[in-house]
């Protein structure tokens, strides 16, 4: 427990201090976003306000993530290490994103094929830590696994679709001020939670007294186990400080945009943490928001295509209740309380979960 609280307070401290000078650093280069001329009139007077701001999020977390460790250890975990990774590498996919679009003063930066393509070499190297160094399970998973449902060499296939779809999907909810940082601050609060839980309480099996044997959800108490919570549990902590800090700057009016440099390193952290935590299908319903987002888009484009007129206003949907007149700070906070709904029903679909496996049901 020590050591998530200190993940915590050193990323939100980090963050805190590190964001204020990207922001001078980029306006001292003259780097700014640009805003799309068909978005709500709203947003042009954002227009030129320094991005790019998940490079202190980032740089936050993983500092957070090794000093608590270091400090309370484990110092190693295969877990915590391969999630707090695939955070920094997902999101050097979002920094040359962000880098090009800068450079060349324009909305357009990565290609979709060099992104995608950035995103399949992150989601291979998961994929072969997850199976070969944190050894798990490669069956798909709603609370610990599906047994018949196993993926086998299709795994990498696996990892592909959850990490590229949940970092898209919050690249997708970035477009209001402190929307996706304060969306995902909950997410990473729910699988600081959910990990610290199976350390604590995974296993249901009981002694000859009848008394509940601690150990893992597969009722092995080993070191392994026990070292591959405890970091998942850091690594859930160090993104919610680093999303804390940085909500601090980003809260309406925004002095600094995450880019996609913290969109994909934040979907990429969440997509880890649910894969590691054999949690996967309860991402969906955990990041209910960013799964709303995405599915407005779907929807916009297929309706559009079939009959050639638009189901929303604008997608994704924050998008849609603005031009709809609510104001922006309306449509956060309204959508910060759906996060935190769908949020809680995740942790309690997990805590039901528990219990039943409790009961011998």
């Amino acid at each position: 427990m020590r050591a998530i609280l200190l993940a915590v307070a050193v990323s939100m401290a980090v963050s805190l201090v590190a964001t204020p000078l990207v922001v001078r650093w980029f306006r001292g280069h003259g780097y700014g976003q640009s805003i799309r001329e068909d978005g709500p009139q709203g947003h042009v007077t954002k227009s030129g306000t320094p991005t790019m701001g998940g490079i202190a999020m980032i740089a936050a977390g993983v500092i957070g993530y090794l000093v608590a460790t270091m400090v309370y250890g484990p110092r190693y975990s295969p877990g915590g290490l391969l999630a707090i990774g695939t955070f920094a590498l997902m999101g050097g996919v979002g920094f040359l994103d962000d880098f090009i679009k800068l450079r060349r003063r324009r909305n357009l930066g990565l290609s979709a094929t060099a992104k995608f393509g950035g995103q399949a070499l992150v989601a291979v190297l998961f994929a072969l830590g997850a199976t070969y160094v944190a050894e798990t399970s490669t069956t798909l998973s709603l609370i610990g696994p599906l047994e018949p449902l196993d993926f086998g060499p299709f795994f990498v296939v696996w990892c592909f679709v959850i990490l590229a779809g949940t970092s898209n999907a919050v690249n997708l909810t970035d477009g209001l001020d402190g929307l996706a940082a304060g969306s995902s601050a909950m997410v990473f609060g729910a699988y600081t939670l959910i990990a610290y839980w199976i350390l604590r309480h995974g296993s249901v099996e009981t002694d000859e007294d009848g008394a509940i044997i601690p150990g893992s959800f597969e009722g092995l108490y080993t070191l392994e186990a026990w070292l591959h919570a405890d970091g998942l549990a850091v690594a859930g902590a160090a993104g919610l400080g680093a999303c804390l800090g940085f909500l601090w700057w980003n809260a309406p009016p925004a002095q600094v945009f995450m880019g996609d440099v913290g969109s994909l390193g934040l979907g990429g952290l969440m997509a880890a943490l649910a894969v590691l935590t054999e949690t996967e299908l309860l991402l969906v319903l955990i990041g209910g928001l960013f799964v709303i987002e995405t599915v407005s888009v779907m929807l916009q484009v297929a309706v559009f295509r079939a009959r050639g007129r638009r189901l929303f206003k604008m997608a994704p949907l924050h998008h849609h209740f603005e031009l709809k007149g609510w104001r922006e700070t309306t449509v956060i906070v309204r959508f910060w309380i759906i996060a935190g709904i769908v949020t809680s029903l995740g942790l309690g679909l997990f805590y039901a979960d528990y219990l039943q496996r409790l009961g011998g049901g």
